[in-house]
């Protein structure tokens, strides 16, 4: 079956730690809610950084990724246009978002991609 999700679009922050549980709440109760009623979200998904060991060359290595946010959202769409939409804008400023968290996150990053699904 085809994923019609065709773009990832990751917003990707680091909290203040005073922050975390209402980041939390907020992120799962309202944000996310929110966001997945906008026309041209496939899915959501939250991640949070994770130690990371990885086996290559032959050998463990312990991976350190400087200056990686902490927490992720993915946020799969069928096109980037879905980023600039009346619905999306109205979504991102609803709930207790943009007033009881984003001003206490930092080291925000915004990506784009484009999936692109293996042939054969």
């Amino acid at each position: 079956m085809a994923n019609p999700a065709k773009y990832l679009f990751i917003a990707s922050m680091d909290v203040e730690p005073d922050k975390l549980d209402i980041f939390n709440e907020v992120y799962d109760k309202e944000h996310c809610p929110m966001l997945r009623k906008v026309p041209g979200v496939v899915a959501i998904s939250r991640l949070s950084l994770e130690p990371l060991k990885l086996s290559m060359g032959g050998k463990v290595m312990d991976i350190v990724a400087e200056g990686e946010p902490n927490f992720s959202a993915f946020y799969w769409i069928e096109s980037p246009e879905v980023l600039v939409s009346k619905a999306w804008a109205d979504a991102i400023e609803e709930g207790r978002w943009p007033e009881q968290v984003r001003p206490y996150t930092k080291n925000r990053r915004h990506v784009l991609r484009k999936v692109m699904e293996p042939s054969g």
